[in-house]
């Protein structure tokens, strides 16, 4: 038996390495002042076509559950956000500055750095209307990146605004129900052909590919530099009026963020969607919004093929694997006595393994070794002394049994 298509296994190493990533993202996310909050994993399919549309449902790991009910396994988690504000925003002071990590679902089909699962960070501010509420975004966006040791030279945060489409398009007269459909085109324009995105934008063809190839102008995006410039930010993010994100819900600055080098696709994006809770609340509530998503599996291949973060997060793994102590037991009429001690010592924090049934001394120190013990504790002839073995030095010294844990708590400080 295999695992399903675009779904994973993690065993040990592989696990560390999500922990490693998990545990940059919560720390970053608490240094903004964002709290943690989550959301079910199953939703009524309802919520995620009123957001989207019925076509979404094709993308939905979707079926009906034993009360007849029409559900679907979470694909992103702004749906259900929207749900939650809705519904508890009177309990809440604002702006709401929340974080979540969770699992996600996609039935698509599974490409490099897309596949049907994927672990997802999502921070968003609710109740803000003002750039600075942008401007904060996108410095959580670069801050999280920074915290894996990448540096501009690394990676680009490329910013737009869609306000400076629909701008435009009403200058050129264009029916506002074309708009979504022009932005969808827009959106492709850098994947497909040429022809192709001609084809579909008709007469304006020329007036947007001039537009894209000139950068545009916008005072919105300036100011939006400018605070993350006053941050020493700046050289992280690039204007690109050609980034409008897919989704219409979008209503204002987006941005997505990719690789220096272009192997990739993007690694996080996200923007303003002002309307959103109003839509799904049915109009109950109207809130101010904006967020950003960032993916495990496309951040996970940037790291493994950046020799720096990828050398400080198995580091960071192999510090996180260490024991403190291992407890070798020579003489196994001393197992009761090591248990008690190795009870106390794991009571007071410290990280301690020991042999589970008789084994050679030896095999015990060499696992002592493999496990990265800072500390062997041999519990042997010497009793009731206890031999203390410096695994780094190799210096050894008898301390009375009764003195083991105040000889431990002066040489061996706990691991982080």
């Amino acid at each position: 038996m295999q695992t399903l298509p675009g779904f994973r296994d993690f065993p040990p190493d592989s696990c560390a390495a999500r922990n490693y990533i998990f545990a940059r993202w919560c720390e970053v996310a608490r240094r903004y002042g964002f709290v943690e909050w989550e959301g079910p994993v199953l939703e009524p399919t309802e919520l995620y076509k009123k957001k989207s549309g019925v076509e979404i449902v094709d993308q939905l790991f979707h079926f009906k559950d034993k009360g007849e009910r029409e559900v679907a396994m979470r694909p992103e988690l702004t749906p259900t956000l929207a749900r939650v504000v809705a519904a508890h925003e009177r309990e809440f002071k604002k702006p709401l500055k929340w974080f979540s990590i969770g699992q996600f679902f996609r039935y698509e089909k599974q490409q490099r750095g897309r596949l049907r699962e994927h672990f997802q960070l999502n921070c968003d501010i609710i109740g803000e209307a003002d750039l600075a509420g942008d401007v904060e975004l996108v410095a959580l966006c670069i801050d999280v990146l920074r915290a894996f040791g990448f540096s501009e030279k690394d990676f680009v945060i490329r910013i737009s605004d869609r306000e400076f489409w629909t701008d435009f398009f009403r200058e050129k007269n264009v029916p506002p129900d074309r708009w979504d459909e022009l932005l969808q085109v827009i959106d492709k324009s850098g994947r497909e052909p040429r022809e192709r995105t001609a084809e579909k934008l008709g007469d304006l063809a020329d007036l947007v590919f001039a537009t894209l190839k000139s950068g545009g102008k916008s005072k919105k995006l300036d100011k939006l530099v400018a605070g993350l410039r006053e941050r020493g930010l700046a050289d992280f993010v690039s204007i690109d009026v050609g980034i409008v994100r897919g989704l219409a819900y979008y209503t204002g600055i987006v941005f997505e963020l990719f690789d220096r080098a272009g192997k990739f696709r993007a690694i996080a994006g996200g923007g303003r969607y002002d309307n959103l809770i109003s839509l799904l609340s049915d109009g109950a509530v109207s809130l101010p919004a904006l967020g950003f998503a960032m993916g495990d599996v496309v951040l996970g291949e940037l790291i493994n093929e950046t020799s720096h973060a990828h050398e400080a997060m198995e580091k960071a793994i192999a510090n996180d694997h260490e024991i403190d102590i291992y407890i070798v037991i020579a003489k196994e009429e001393r197992r009761a006595d090591a248990l008690r001690h190795i009870q106390q010592l794991r009571d007071r924090g410290y990280r301690v393994d020991y042999p589970l049934t008789p084994t050679k001394v030896a095999r015990q120190f060499q696992t002592a070794e493999e496990l990265g013990a800072r500390v062997a504790l041999l519990f042997g002839d010497e009793w009731p002394q206890v031999k203390l073995k410096n695994m780094a030095t190799a210096q050894q010294e008898l301390v009375p049994q009764d003195r083991v844990l105040a000889h431990l708590q002066a040489q061996v400080s706990l691991s982080s």
